[in-house]
């Protein structure tokens, strides 16, 4: 298994400064469409809504299909869920807070099929990964930001 965290402090010198709240329609927002928040991706459609807090999507990541069940927390974390795809397991969004200061938690725990834990295979894989996921997590906060600042529309669909 990958076991994989890392956390950013949301608001920096000379960005818009965001609040819970503004970092919680982010991630709603990434959550229903990621492509403007994960370069890495490439499709990313809503394929059922189960209730007001939980959804399915299908989308594309590294050239790979998956199906990811999606629950929200409110104003705290997002859990994505993989259903199918080559790689299973499960991948945290948490907004946290620390002395008066937001940070964004991104943590993934994830199984490679057909590699064993520890092997060279997987070992690559995480390192790989690793580094693509913190990169999102740099790429989640600018798209944020970029809303904030007006910069970008995006929308989430009525639930």
């Amino acid at each position: 298994m990958i076991y994989v965290t890392h956390r950013l402090p949301v608001n920096e010198p000379g960005e818009p400064t965001l609040d819970r709240a503004a970092v919680w329609r982010g991630l709603v927002m990434k959550a229903n469409n990621a492509l403007p928040f994960v370069p890495t991706m490439t499709h990313c459609e809503v394929t059922a809504r189960l209730d007001s807090e939980t959804f399915e999507r299908e989308m594309d990541l590294f050239g790979d299909r998956y199906l990811e069940r999606v629950t929200l927390q409110p104003q705290r974390r997002v859990v994505f869920t993989r259903l199918s795809g080559p790689v299973l397991g499960t991948i945290a969004n948490d907004i946290e807070e620390e002395a008066g200061e937001l940070f964004l938690r991104f943590s993934f725990a994830l199984v490679l099929d057909g590699a064993q834990s520890g092997s060279p295979e997987e070992s690559a894989y995480a390192e790989e990964t690793t580094t693509q996921y913190v990169a999102a997590v740099g790429a989640t906060l600018g798209a944020m930001r970029r809303v904030v600042r007006g910069e970008a529309h995006i929308t989430v669909p009525a639930t």
